[in-house]
C-alpha cells in the first residue's frame, strides 16, 4: 500500500501519517509539503499511489482545483478530500468534485480514519458518480437510506452520530438527516436518550427564523433519526474568521437572543451554545442547531480525549463547568463568549487543557476588550458575570438590553 498525504502542516501529516502505518504496517506512506509549487512530489503521478489525501487550501491554492486536476489523470486513485471541521459545503462540493470520501479535519479518531479508508479503497472510484459534470446518482449502495429521501453524500461522522447530505422528495429540496447509532439499552442512559428525543419533538413544533426548522424525526431499530433544514451558506464560525463589525455582531446576537426566548418558552435549553451550532442562511439569518446533543451523548471520560464534557468548555458557564445548577442564564453566558469572539476573533480564555479553561470561567476575570471596542465591555461584562443573579435573567431581559445598546448607537 501506497499512501500520499498532500497538506502544507506537517503535524498533520505526520498524525494522519500514524494512525495509517498503525493500522496498515507495511504501508509507506508519502508526506508532501505542496507549497513548494508542485501538488504532487516530483517525479510522480496520482497513479503511482494507492489512495491520496488532499487538503482543502495552502498558500492561496485550491485544492479543489487540484482535486479536479488529478480526477482527470489516467488511473487516479481513490482521492479522500480534507474539509474544515464543520464546512458542509466544501464537503458537498468535493463529493460532487469528484472526492470519494471527506476527512473533516480535527474531528475524526483512528477508526473513523481507517473506516474512511476502507471505504475508499472498497469503491476504488468516487461514489459522486459522473464528478462534477454528473447529476450525482450513484450505484453505490448509500451509507444510509430512509424512506422519501434520496442520498446524496455524508456530510460528517462522528463518534455518536452520522451526517448526510439528501433531497426530500416531497418538499423537493435538500435536507440534512443526522443520524444517531447505538440508542443505549442500559435503563438510566435510556431515559437521558428519550428526553433527548422529546425536546427536539418540542423544537420541531417551533416555527421561528432563528430556529432550525425539523421536519422529521424518528427511531428505528439500533439508531434514531432527525430530518433538518440544510444550511449551505456554513455557520458563524466561518462567517467570524472573515470579520464581523461591532453593529454586525450586536445583530447576530439579537437573532440568537430571540432563538433563545423560542426555545426557553417550551422549556428546552440549548446547553453547547457555540458558533459552529449557529448556522447561516444565504440572507444571513441564523438559526441555532445541536440543542443539548453533546450534553446527552458525550461522557465525562471523554474530557481529555476530545475536549468536551456536557457541552464545549470554550463556551460554557462557571457553573455548567463545575457541574452546578443549569438554567436559561446559562445559555445567555455562552452568547456573552460568543460575543466576545466576535468582537475580537479570539476566546476570551485559553489554555492547555479543557479543565484549565473551565477554571478560567470559573475564576478569571472577564479579559478587556481592545480599547478600540471598549463602549461593548459593559454589555461583555453583564452576559458574562460569573454570578447568574448578575446576568440578564431571561432571553427577554437580553433583547431589551439589546434594544437599548442599538439606542444608544443609533
Amino acid at each position: 500500500m501506497q499512501f500520499l498525504i498532500i497538506d502544507d502542516h506537517e503535524s498533520y501529516r505526520h498524525w494522519l501519517g500514524h494512525h495509517l502505518t498503525s493500522e496498515w504496517i507495511e504501508s509507506e506512506v508519502v508526506s508532501h509539503d505542496p507549497t513548494d509549487g508542485n501538488a504532487l512530489p516530483d517525479g510522480s503521478v496520482a497513479a503511482d499511489f494507492d489512495l491520496i489525501f488532499l487538503d482543502y487550501r495552502w498558500r492561496g491554492v485550491s485544492g479543489m482545483e487540484v482535486l479536479a486536476d488529478l480526477k482527470r489523470q489516467k488511473d487516479c486513485p481513490p482521492v479522500i478530500f480534507m474539509t474544515p471541521q464543520g464546512d458542509e459545503q466544501a464537503t458537498v462540493a468535493a463529493i460532487r468534485a469528484g472526492a470519494d470520501d471527506v476527512l473533516p479535519k480535527g474531528s475524526l479518531g483512528h477508526d473513523d480514519v481507517v473506516g474512511l479508508v476502507r471505504g475508499a479503497l472498497g469503491r476504488g472510484h468516487s461514489f459522486a458518480g459522473a464528478g462534477p459534470e454528473g447529476d450525482g446518482d450513484t450505484d453505490e449502495q448509500p451509507a444510509f437510506s430512509l424512506k422519501g429521501h434520496k442520498y446524496i453524500c455524508q456530510l460528517a461522522r462522528g463518534g455518536v452520530s452520522s451526517i448526510y447530505l439528501m433531497e426530500n422528495r416531497r418538499l423537493e429540496k435538500q435536507v440534512v438527516v443526522k443520524v444517531l447509532t447505538d440508542v443505549p439499552d442500559v435503563d438510566e442512559e435510556r431515559r437521558d436518550f428519550d428526553r433527548f428525543l422529546q425536546e427536539y419533538e418540542l423544537i420541531s413544533a417551533i416555527r421561528h427564523p432563528n430556529v432550525v426548522q425539523i421536519f422529521d424525526l424518528g427511531i428505528a431499530d439500533d439508531h434514531a433519526f432527525i430530518v433538518m433544514e440544510y444550511f449551505p451558506a456554513g455557520d458563524l464560525k466561518r462567517r467570524i474568521k472573515s470579520g464581523v463589525s461591532p453593529q454586525e455582531a450586536l445583530g447576530y446576537l439579537a437573532q440568537m437572543t430571540a432563538a433563545l426566548a423560542a426555545i426557553h418558552r417550551v422549556g428546552v435549553l440549548h446547553r453547547d451554545l457555540k458558533p459552529a451550532n449557529v448556522l447561516r442562511r444565504d440572507d444571513e439569518s441564523l438559526a441555532l442547531i445541536d440543542f443539548g446533543l453533546a450534553k446527552r451523548t458525550v461522557r465525562a471520560q471523554e474530557l481529555t480525549r476530545r475536549g468536551e464534557i456536557f457541552g464545549t468548555p470554550y463556551y460554557m458557564s462557571p457553573e455548567q463547568g463545575h457541574g452546578g445548577t443549569v438554567d436559561q442564564r446559562s445559555d445567555i453566558y455562552s452568547l456573552g463568549v460568543i460575543f466576545f469572539e466576535m468582537l475580537t476573533r479570539k476566546k476570551p480564555y485559553a489554555a492547555a487543557s479543557p479543565m484549565a479553561v473551565i477554571y478560567k470561567h470559573g475564576h478569571a476575570e472577564i479579559p478587556p476588550l481592545p480599547p478600540h471596542l471598549s463602549e461593548w465591555q459593559g454589555l461583555v461584562d453583564k452576559l458574562m458575570a460569573k454570578d447568574p443573579d448578575e446576568r440578564p435573567q431571561s432571553a427577554d431581559d437580553l433583547a431589551l438590553l439589546i434594544h437599548q445598546e442599538r439606542g444608544r448607537c443609533a
